[in-house]
């Protein structure tokens, strides 16, 4: 069974957005994450897509942070670490991994 998605935006001390995401990213909530990074966006600031709490992406929601990769960082759990490496997201912008 699919966790549900669930997205919620803020901003840092800085005025840098935040787009924290939990659950999972498919092809069936693709295009609300997609959404969801070009509403968050802020100009002059790079978006900081947190998917710590995220356990499963699939391409849909990878093309999605592909699509805006020059506006956002990522940060996520060790789980996507090999998927967002094999990607190669990594060598366009910035990606940290977090326990």
């Amino acid at each position: 069974m699919n966790t549900p998605l669930d997205l919620a935006t803020g901003v840092r001390a800085d005025g840098a957005p935040v787009l924290t995401v939990t659950g999972e990213i498919d092809m069936s909530n693709a295009d609300e994450f997609r959404a969801a990074i070009v509403d968050a966006v802020v100009d002059g600031h790079r978006l900081t897509v947190d998917l710590t709490a995220v356990e499963y992406l699939d391409s849909a929601a990878l093309a999605a942070l592909f699509a805006h990769v020059d506006r956002l960082r990522v940060v996520a759990n060790p789980l996507l670490d090999s998927v967002l490496t094999i990607s190669g997201l990594g060598a366009l912008t910035t990606v940290t991994i977090r326990d």
